[in-house]
């Protein structure tokens, strides 16, 4: 008896450890060597978060094999995988290396405008958005600008069985329940607010950009939503959208 108490002391100080486990590194630039401060960490296994301090320091929680996705303003963002070394020393160095831009020329549309907004604002062209309330969901549908068939290609998108949707969401399970696990960190909620480029996103869901507005234009939210929301709007669109499949689709 006092074998297997000592035997399960060990397994729950195991597990404790393990719950408990941590690494840390310190990101520098690969050019000049000088710390990183305000680096975005997120470990994309355990959906965790965290920045660098103005020393470039960081921890998080990670284990071997966890995959950890790096970025920040005007660098190259990496994914760095966690290594038995890595664990059992605590601490490491990351480069980041900073990106090379190639400014676009940029097309400016004139407008006569007269000064008096009553009559400008009929010359500049505004595009509206329109939302379809569905009885048994919760929120309703963007199916962009007004048109005779747009409420048409609301309902087709949903109930089509061959949809890009059910592709997607039936293929991804796993991926799309760290959804829920996004939200309860907050510094994976105040990262993905400050980002539009849904690269950080893209890695904690295992997508592409390009697939993000494909499934947003299947769950039929607007051009301009996809173009202009923060990368967390675009995470809550997409959970809203994943809800909704689920009840058309009768999954728990």
């Amino acid at each position: 008896m006092r074998y297997f108490a000592v035997f399960f002391f060990f397994l729950l100080s195991s597990a404790a450890i393990a719950q408990d486990s941590k690494i840390s590194a310190t990101v520098i630039n690969d050019l000049t060597l000088l710390p990183m401060a305000d680096v975005s960490i997120i470990n994309i296994n355990k959906v965790k978060g965290t920045t660098s301090n103005a020393s470039g320091y960081f921890e998080i929680p990670a284990e071997v094999n966890d995959t950890l996705h790096i970025s920040t303003l005007g660098y190259k963002s990496i994914k760095v995988r966690v290594t038995n070394d890595w664990v059992k020393t605590k601490s490491t160095k990351i480069r980041m290396t900073e990106k090379a831009y190639a400014l676009e020329e940029v097309v400016i549309n004139q407008y006569n405008l007269t000064g008096y907004l009553e009559i400008d604002y009929k010359i500049i062209p505004i595009k509206e958005n329109y939302r379809y309330s569905i009885s048994g969901l919760t929120s309703g549908y963007e199916a962009g600008e007004y048109s005779p068939n747009a409420f048409s290609r609301v309902m087709g998108s949903i109930f089509n069985p061959a949809d890009m949707l059910y592709n997607f969401f039936g293929k991804k399970p796993t991926e799309l329940k760290r959804l829920k696990e996004m939200k309860k960190d907050d510094a994976v909620k105040n990262l993905l607010a400050s980002k539009f480029d849904r690269e950080t996103l893209g890695a904690l869901l295992g997508v592409t950009s390009t697939e993000i507005s494909e499934i947003l234009e299947r769950c039929n939210y607007s051009e301009s939503f996809i173009k202009t929301a923060n990368d967390l709007q675009i995470m809550d669109a997409i959970n809203d959208c994943y809800e909704e499949y689920k009840i058309l689709k009768g999954k728990k």
